[in-house]
C-alpha cells in the first residue's frame, strides 16, 4: 500500500471537505443544536446498514423533516480510492487504520456542521462502529455539541440474507468495480472477518453507563424478523422506530395509474366525485389487459383505490380483490372544491398567489395542502413497506396529488419539486424499489386523455390579477407584523391565520 500517497489523498479530501463548506464561515457559530439528531449506525458489512439508513433519510425527507446521510464509505471512496483489498479493513494494518480513523472522524465533523444549519433536522452517520470504544467516542462527541443520539444496529445471523446482500449490492457496488465477481464474494467475506474479530453488540448495560439518561437504540435482527427497542423517547426517534418496524428488503413491484380522464377533468374542474369520461370508460376496459400482460407468474395482486367513483370505476373490470382507501382520496381542495384554476384566480386571487408561491405548503381554505397529503398517506406507505412475500403486489389507482406523492417517495423526490411531478392520465406505473435506486417501468395505454398537468409557473407569467393579490399578500403580511404565519382570502376577506 502506498502509505504517504494515501495519506495525502485523505489530507486533501479533509481540506477539500472543510473549504467547501462555504456557509460555514458566514454562520455565527452555534454551540448547542438543540432539537436535532443524530442517528448512529452500526452493524456487520452486508447487514443492509446503509440500505436502512437511505430508507430513513428519504423517509424523513418526503415527510418534510430535512435529513442527510453521512456515509463513511463514500468519504474513504473519495479519499483513497474505491477499490480496495480486505487488508485495508486488517486491524493489524496500521497505517491503513489512521486513515480510517480520520475518515470516521471527518464524517462526524461533518454532521455535526450540517446539523448547524436552521433548516437541519436529521443526519444520518453511517458506519461499522462495531466496538463499544467507537460507540462511546461518537456519543461523547454528539453530546458535546448537545446534539441527541440515538444508535440503530442491523443484527443478522442469517447466512442467506448475508449472501444475498453480497451479491446483490456489494459486488455491484464502485469497491469491486472490474473484479470478478466470485472473487469479489471472497474478498468481502474475508473483510466481514476482520470487522468480526471486534465487533460487539449494543448492550443495554452499554448505554446504561454511556449517559445518566441511557440512550436510546433500536436493534433489527435479521431484518426486521425481531426488534428490540430501548429507551425510545421523542417525536422523530419514535418516527424512526415505527418505520424500522415496517422495514424489510423483499423485492418486489408496486404499480401505480391515476383513475381513467373524468367528466371533471374535461372540464377543467379540480376535486369532486365526478365519473368517468367516456374515453376513462375506455382506458378502464383496457386496462386488465395491460396489467395482465404486465404480471410475473404466481402474483397476487391486490388493487388498492379511494373511495371516489372514478377510482372505483377505474378498477371495475380488473379480476383481482380490491380494497378502498380513505387515505388515498384526492388532495381535498375545500372552499376550490369544483372549481376551474381560472374561475379560482378570479374569485380567490390571494389563494391563487399563495399557491403559485409554495405549492407543497399551501393548504385551500377548509381543504388540504400536500404536506397534509403527506402526513395522510403515511399508513399506506408503511402498508407497501411491509410486505414480505414478493408475490403480493399491489395496483392503487388514485388520483394526480396522491400518485405524486407516492411516486415521490420512492424516487426520493423533494418536497419543493413534489406538486409539479407530471403523472398523466392512462398510464402505468412500475417501480421496484432496491437499495440504492428505484426502477421505474410505465406502459402508456393507447387511449387519448386530456392533460392537467400545470408546471412551475414563472412569475413574469402570473396574471395581472394574481401579480396584484402577491403585492397585495406581502404589504398585508408586513403591515400585520412578525407574528403572522400566513394570511389568506375567504369570500373576499383578508384573515391572518
Amino acid at each position: 500500500m502506498a502509505g504517504d500517497n494515501q495519506n495525502g489523498a485523505v489530507n486533501s479530501a479533509v481540506a477539500a471537505s472543510a473549504a467547501n463548506d462555504k456557509s460555514h464561515a458566514r454562520r455565527p457559530y452555534q454551540k448547542s443544536l438543540p432539537n436535532k439528531l443524530v442517528v448512529v449506525m452500526v452493524g456487520l458489512p452486508a447487514r443492509g446498514k446503509t440500505y436502512i439508513a437511505r430508507k430513513i433519510v428519504r423517509y424523513l425527507n418526503w415527510l418534510g423533516y430535512p435529513a442527510r446521510i453521512f456515509n463513511v464509505g463514500q468519504y474513504r471512496r473519495d479519499a483513497v480510492g474505491s477499490v480496495q483489498s480486505h487488508d485495508f479493513w486488517n486491524h493489524e494494518n496500521r497505517e491503513a487504520n489512521t486513515i480510517r480513523e480520520q475518515l470516521s472522524k471527518q464524517a462526524l465533523h461533518d454532521t455535526l456542521e450540517w446539523l448547524r444549519s436552521p433548516t437541519a433536522c436529521v443526519a444520518v452517520y453511517d458506519a461499522a462502529n462495531t466496538t463499544a470504544d467507537r460507540r462511546t467516542r461518537v456519543l461523547k462527541t454528539c453530546n458535546e455539541e448537545g446534539v441527541a443520539v440515538m444508535f440503530v444496529e442491523s443484527i443478522c445471523d442469517d447466512e442467506e440474507i448475508i449472501l444475498e446482500n453480497i451479491k446483490e449490492v456489494k459486488i455491484s457496488s464502485p469497491d469491486y468495480e472490474g473484479v470478478d465477481p466470485e472473487e469479489a464474494v471472497l474478498d468481502f467475506k474475508k473483510r466481514i472477518k476482520h470487522h468480526e474479530s471486534t465487533y460487539e453488540r449494543i448492550s443495554t448495560k452499554e448505554m446504561d453507563d454511556a449517559s445518566p439518561n441511557s440512550v436510546p437504540f433500536i436493534q433489527l435482527v435479521n431484518i426486521g424478523t425481531q426488534v428490540l427497542l430501548n429507551r425510545i423517547r421523542g417525536y422523530l426517534p419514535s418516527r424512526i422506530c415505527y418505520f424500522c418496524m415496517n422495514l424489510n428488503i423483499t423485492p418486489r413491484h408496486i404499480y401505480m395509474s391515476r383513475h381513467g380522464e373524468s367528466e371533471y377533468n374535461v372540464a377543467g374542474k379540480i376535486g369532486g366525485n365526478a365519473n368517468l369520461s367516456s374515453r376513462g370508460e375506455q382506458y378502464a376496459a383496457r386496462l386488465p389487459g395491460i396489467v395482465v400482460a404486465n404480471l410475473e407468474p404466481n402474483v397476487k395482486l391486490t388493487v388498492w383505490t379511494s373511495t371516489l367513483k372514478r377510482t372505483m370505476q377505474t378498477a371495475a373490470a380488473l379480476p383481482y380483490p380490491k380494497i378502498q382507501w380513505r387515505a388515498l382520496d384526492e388532495l381535498d381542495s375545500g372552499l376550490c372544491d369544483g372549481m376551474t384554476y381560472e374561475e379560482i384566480d378570479e374569485k380567490y386571487p390571494m389563494e391563487a398567489a399563495e399557491r403559485a408561491h409554495d405549492k407543497f405548503l399551501y393548504r385551500y381554505p377548509g381543504g388540504e395542502s400536500y404536506r397534509d397529503l403527506v402526513q395522510r398517506l403515511e399508513p399506506i406507505i408503511m402498508e407497501l413497506e411491509r410486505p414480505r412475500d414478493p408475490d403480493k403486489q399491489i395496483l392503487i389507482i388514485s388520483h394526480q396529488a396522491v400518485v405524486r406523492a407516492l411516486y415521490a417517495y420512492f424516487l426520493n423526490i423533494p418536497p419543493e419539486e413534489l406538486p409539479y411531478i407530471n403523472v398523466p392520465l392512462h398510464t402505468v406505473f412500475r417501480l421496484t424499489p432496491k437499495a440504492y435506486k428505484c426502477d421505474e417501468v410505465r406502459w402508456k395505454v393507447d387511449v387519448a386523455a386530456v392533460s392537467t398537468y400545470r408546471p412551475k409557473v414563472d412569475a413574469a407569467l402570473v396574471s395581472p390579477v394574481t401579480q396584484k393579490a402577491q403585492q397585495d399578500l406581502a404589504t398585508s403580511a408586513a403591515s400585520l407584523g412578525d407574528g403572522v404565519a400566513a394570511v389568506s382570502v375567504l369570500e373576499g376577506h383578508v384573515v391572518a391565520t
